[in-house]
């Protein structure tokens, strides 16, 4: 895989200058301005251009739902990846609106997807149950990153400026509970919540569960493909290749809610340099979230409540990374505009 190089900052620098004379007070637009900073750098331009985005929504199932850790049915991912391809669900009704690139790949469907028009990359029929056994061999993991690399290489030679992973997995807030929980080194009851929507007797299972799993590889030395292997979900491993893939080639990637953190997390665990590349778009309702992102480093732009996946809450800020580059592309400068500056 090739080296990823980190964005350039004397883009940034010089794009920073740039804010300092636009004809307002210097700050006055907050974290448009430090988001236009940061694309610019991602970009290695003092002056980013416009973002074409490309949405990747992976699709798996997880065998502990078994365990009951969920409010829906397993053959509910199947009958959602037919509702994207269909464009009745979220993910498909925003990728309209903001004009972007969807493709939904099946990395581990517990289904015979055969007849949908999608791209078909099965590493298996679902992960195991991670409260008992691993999720998927490390052969499978190191299938899953490349599926996912090879999505985030289809979408930047399509045109891709901005790369949106999504998930579709009923169950999958469990092993990426056990994931945030592990890398982060936080308490079970802080990361796990309600998911799908369990009630109070449903959640106390699920923390049951995230803890049994993490309590099954505690004495292991894990490095991130390996935990991947053992706490992860296929579609989650998936994205978490795309991740890298997309740093590697220097793509802004950005981050939808606790499935997709919880990728982004594993993705560091494999290569520290990815993490200069993420932008949080949301903080999701999910519980744990918000620790997951401070894991990260990472300051979310919106906070709506948000809490379905897909890529939803990062499509659903697209605009404001738009409109962040076209304030500062397309403001005067006091000079420009022939105001006075600040005074000394």
């Amino acid at each position: 895989m090739p080296r990823i190089a980190p964005p350039d900052l004397s883009a940034r620098t010089a794009a920073f200058a740039r804010q300092q004379q636009l004809t307002k007070p210097a700050g006055s637009l907050g974290q448009l301005e430090t988001l236009a900073c940061t694309l610019a750098a991602m970009q290695g331009r003092d002056i980013p251009l416009p973002l074409t985005p490309a949405i990747t929504v992976f699709a798996g199932d997880h065998g502990v739902c078994i365990e009951g850790v969920s409010a829906y049915p397993p053959e509910v991912t199947a009958a959602m990846v037919a509702n994207f391809v269909h464009g009745g669900a979220a993910i498909s009704v925003l990728a309209r609106v903001n004009q972007a690139r969807l493709e939904v790949v099946d990395v581990g469907v517990a289904a015979d997807l055969a007849a949908l028009p999608i791209v078909h990359a099965k590493v298996r029929a679902g992960s195991g149950n991670i409260r008992r056994e691993a999720a998927m061999s490390r052969a499978e993991v190191r299938q899953a990153l490349d599926v996912g690399r090879n999505a985030a290489q289809r979408a930047i030679a399509a045109g891709a400026t901005l790369l949106i992973a999504g998930d579709m997995g009923i169950g999958n807030t469990t092993p990426s509970a056990a994931l945030i929980c592990h890398l982060g080194g936080h308490d079970v009851e802080a990361i796990v919540g309600r998911g799908t929507g369990v009630d109070d007797a449903g959640l106390a299972l699920k923390r049951q569960v995230v803890s049994a799993t993490l309590a099954r590889v505690a004495a292991a030395n894990l490095d991130g493909e390996a935990l991947l292997a053992e706490l992860g979900g296929l579609e989650i491993a998936a994205m978490a290749g795309f991740y890298l893939e997309g740093a590697a080639q220097g793509v802004p990637l950005l981050l939808d809610g606790f499935i997709s953190t919880a990728a982004a997390l594993a993705a560091q665990a494999i290569d520290a340099g990815v993490t200069p590349w993420l932008l949080a778009s949301h903080c999701s309702q999910e519980t744990g979230h918000a620790l997951a992102l401070a894991t990260l480093g990472l300051a979310p732009l919106l906070d709506l409540g948000l809490r379905l996946g897909e890529g939803s809450g990062a499509a659903a800020s697209i605009p404001l990374l738009q409109q962040a580059i076209a304030l500062h592309a397309g403001m005067a400068t006091f000079a420009e505009a022939g105001v006075a500056g600040k005074s000394a």
